[in-house]
């Protein structure tokens, strides 16, 4: 089955280009916004629609909502996969963007769960499957879109603005909180303020539109057309065409699952680990995560440039073997500038739990034991600790030798664990750990900046030339499907749980790092398929 060629835009015209790269940029920009609005505003939106009266377990469910949104990202990339080789990529990414913006507008309005109960939740979930099924045909048709315009020399560069504007839309979606923030009262922010943003997405979904309705069809998908190559049925085209099962798996196990990880700890955990585990104040850690991005999105690009000088290899396997040198390096430093003195009485006074059933259970809403809701407490107070058994359970940390409450039930009320976790909180304050938020100093502020664009550039390294690679790997009639359903299988199992997992393992182990071991593993099970099989496989001519 010969590859259909198609002509590319001429690099003389840079104007034609340059409006492509923009329609395409803004659309993944405000669809990343989107999506990125309800990860940026975790904390009040699992309290409105998923409260609970464990805070661990409240923030838990709400990371599996977040991913049940990744979850049904594959069935959109074979929706739209399909009909972006059917009918063309212009339209289909024009459906997908609408999807988006009311799907988002829509979580503004749903009532808190204290008015509506149990809907609330259902209705979130409801739009989150939206929004994960609009995600699912977005990126491969921004990406394809692009390649298919872009002259072979410069494709790396050209998709890098992709890779680039996504982490665009974490930006727009930080400086959007922190305005309205910033302008409301704290009362009126809390109570119905947080909606706005959500709400703004109508505004952003206009200028979209609008950009998008200027474009005209891919010429390679006009090409194809206008000669009768069309695919009959591309979903099932992706898995006989020849050499292409090979292609899903390298691009699904190689490529997709291992550079999600790695941006998702970039973007997602970075900012989690400050406000929680640090105590950094959450104005703070949202302004110095959007900072560190705005050195982050350049690189994406650089490597996209990289890809075309030096060839798509080299930055994507560097940036698996960079991560697991330093990947765990760039959290440390990041947690020693952010909160030097708790990092130093953790050293010098660290928390011991000691008990004959310490088993803590990240679900319950409170603990069955006396050693359980010690460790309970402990995660709710983001305290780091270790466990060791004992005859009698006892909390000691540094002179704190602190025996558990024996009249402490699992059936306890919040009010009494919220008492129990303030003694706890004021024990520990009496022997040096200041739990209270707080703020670096300029060189600490600096020195988070540093982890987290080390972070970023750990993941530009493979998410700059990723969508070339993805886009060149396939043939032109199936290339929207066939890059589409591994790229989000990937991004949506294993990049979409990655919060949940990394929170799951943080409050299991008490280790505020331990959620890294979850990246690391992924990486290093993808770092062989990629340096043997970007290598040794044989990929059709790009068109």
């Amino acid at each position: 089955m010969a590859e259909t060629r198609g002509p590319t835009i001429d690099p003389a015209n840079p104007a034609t280009m340059r409006l492509v790269i923009a329609a395409s940029c803004a659309g993944t920009v405000f669809e990343w916004y989107d999506f990125f609005i309800y990860g940026t505003l975790g904390p009040i939106l699992s309290k409105a629609f998923f409260p609970a009266g464990n805070p661990v377990v409240a923030t838990l469910v709400f990371w599996l909502v977040f991913a049940v949104g990744f979850g049904f990202r594959p069935v959109g990339a074979a929706l739209f996969g399909y009909l972006g080789d059917r009918l063309g990529r212009k339209y289909t990414f024009l459906i997908t963007v609408l999807l988006m913006g009311v799907a988002t507008a829509g979580v503004g309005l749903v009532p808190a769960a204290s008015q509506i109960g149990l809907f609330a939740p259902v209705l979130v979930i409801g739009l989150r499957i939206v929004q994960g099924l609009a995600l699912g045909g977005e990126y491969g048709g921004a990406v394809v879109y692009v390649a298919e315009h872009a002259a072979p020399e410069r494709r790396g560069f050209y998709t890098s603005f992709i890779q680039a504007s996504v982490m665009g839309g974490f930006v727009l979606s930080l400086i959007v909180v922190l305005i309205c923030k910033g302008i409301m009262p704290v009362a009126v922010w809390a109570a119905w303020g947080w909606r706005v943003p959500f709400l703004m997405s109508l505004a952003l979904l206009a200028v979209s539109l609008w950009m998008r309705l200027k474009l005209s069809e891919s010429p390679v998908f006009k090409a194809m057309q206008d000669e009768g190559g069309l695919a009959g049925n591309p979903l099932k085209e992706s898995l006989t065409y020849p050499g292409n099962r090979r292609r899903l798996f390298l691009a699904l196990f190689g490529i997709s699952a291992g550079g999600s990880v790695i941006w998702y700890t970039a973007m997602f955990s970075g900012l989690a680990f400050l406000k929680s585990a640090m105590r950094v104040d959450d104005t703070t850690a949202e302004v110095l995560v959007g900072v560190a991005c705005l050195f982050g999105m350049p690189l994406n690009v650089l490597f996209g440039w990289v890809a075309d000088r030096f060839g798509r290899t080299l930055p994507f396997v560097g940036g698996y073997v960079a991560t697991l040198l330093l990947l765990f390096p760039a959290a440390w430093l990041i947690g020693v500038s952010a909160n030097p003195a708790l990092v130093a009485m953790a050293a010098r006074a660290p928390v011991v739990v000691a008990g004959p059933d310490c088993h803590y259970d990240p679900f319950a809403t409170d603990q069955k034991t006396a050693c359980g809701r010690l460790l309970g407490d402990l995660s709710a107070l983001g305290v780091r600790y270790r466990v060791e058994f004992a005859a009698q359970t006892v909390l000691r940390a540094g002179s704190l030798v602190m025996p558990a409450q024996a009249d402490a039930h699992g059936d306890a009320v919040h009010a009494e664990k919220a008492a129990r976790q303030a003694a706890l909180g004021a024990a520990l304050a009496r022997v040096g750990y200041d739990l209270g938020k707080t703020k670096p100093a300029l060189a600490g502020m600096i020195g988070v900046v540093a982890g987290l664009v080390l972070t970023m550039a750990l993941s530009a390294a493979t998410y700059g030339p990723q969508a070339v690679i993805l886009a060149e790997m396939f043939p032109a009639r199936i290339r929207y499907s066939s890059m589409s359903i591994p790229y989000h299988i990937g991004v949506g199992y294993f990049g979409g749980f990655l919060p949940f997992i990394s929170s799951l393992i943080v409050a299991q182990s008490g280790n505020p790092y331990a959620g890294l071991w979850y990246t690391w593993v992924v990486v290093a099970i993808a770092l062989p398929i990629a340096a043997v099989g970007l290598r040794h496989a044989r990929l059709p001519a790009a068109a």
